[in-house]
């Protein structure tokens, strides 16, 4: 199931087998990294975190203080969460954002037997994919483009 809505200002799709706590935690971070949300736009509240996306008020708690004290948000009296000012992240930074994704692509990859040769290919070929700009059709469906 797929959480966006206008309260909430980060997609969430809940898969089994990962903790609700860090699958929103991530969805949060990679939208306020990717700069989709900026220093200063507003933060739902842990109430509404957790009306919106129908979890446990203790798990809604523990996400806003865990990106708290990430230093991604800030809680400001009488105004309520916001995303705080970040500075601009170190390359170093920036790759150990996607440790965790990097060492589960390796881990399953080993499983399956895939040479880093092909991995790499195939994340070449996703890069590519996704790099080119998207433009829209006639009936509302996205494209890409093949300029």
């Amino acid at each position: 199931m797929c959480y966006s809505t206008a309260v909430i200002p980060f997609r969430v799709q809940f898969r089994p087998g990962i903790s609700i706590y860090e699958q929103v935690v991530y969805a949060a971070k990679k939208s306020i990294v990717s700069g989709a949300m900026r220093a200063g736009d507003p933060f739902p509240s842990v109430r509404m975190l957790s009306k919106e996306l129908k979890i446990n008020p203790n798990t809604a708690h523990k996400i806003v203080m865990k990106l708290v004290n990430d230093g991604l948000l800030q809680t400001l009296p009488g105004i309520g969460n916001v995303v705080a000012g970040l500075p601009e992240p170190s390359k170093q930074e920036r790759t150990e954002l996607l440790g965790n994704e990097i060492e589960q692509l390796v881990v399953e990859a080993r499983k399956l037997g895939i040479e880093l040769a092909e991995i790499v290919q195939a994340m070449e070929a996703h890069w590519k994919r996704l790099a080119q700009p998207k433009r829209r059709k006639e009936h509302g469906k996205e494209e890409s483009s093949s300029e």
